[in-house]
């Protein structure tokens, strides 16, 4: 958890101390204080003293098999440049979704009715979730076309936003300029 959110080891602490998912996750009670900040690394030394991080390693290799991920014995590639690339259009996709997503809540902050009237009622459901959470396309082609609706839905919004008759407030939100420049 600290290596994915990407905290020092005070950070971290104050986490363990502040945060109700992490306590979730570690099993403490709501009213555990937490720990000190230099058990952090005393705790790495004892994983890599007790040869943890292969235990793992195994664990998530077996599991990979039994879900035929990888191959017994199988070539092995080094070359990760289509797994970089995937993960860079998963990225992109997430960056529309959300940027899409913020401006529509600013707007519905700001001018809700004018919102109201100029997007279609569908998208309150497509768009009031978080993009990494709520969306998943399992393949390329699923991926691109919920990509281009999004910039669709964008270029419609964009467009209404720079109608005569919309209030021109509403194009100098920075939510709503951060779309622009997204967009183009």
């Amino acid at each position: 958890m600290q290596f994915a959110e990407g905290l020092s080891d005070r950070d971290a602490t104050e986490a363990v101390r502040a945060r109700i998912d992490w306590k979730y996750l570690l099993g403490l009670d709501l009213t555990d204080p937490g720990f000190d900040n230099s058990i952090l690394s005393r705790f790495r030394d004892r994983l890599i003293e007790g040869n943890a991080e292969m235990l793992l390693l195994m664990q998530i290799l077996e599991k990979s098999q039994k879900l035929g991920l990888i191959r017994r014995r199988g070539d092995m590639r080094t070359d990760a440049t289509h797994v970089v690339a995937s993960v860079r259009n998963i990225n992109r996709s997430e960056l529309a979704g959300e940027t899409l997503r913020a401006a529509l809540n600013v707007l519905a902050t700001v001018a809700p009715k004018w919102l109201a009237v100029n997007v279609d009622g569908s998208w309150f459901l497509k768009y009031a979730g978080r993009f990494e959470t709520n969306r998943s396309p399992q393949t390329k082609e699923d991926m691109v076309a919920a990509t281009e609706g999004v910039g669709r839905d964008g270029m419609v919004l964009l467009e209404r936003i720079w109608l005569n008759s919309t209030p021109h407030y509403l194009r100098s939100l920075p939510a709503v300029e951060v779309l622009r420049q997204c967009w183009v």
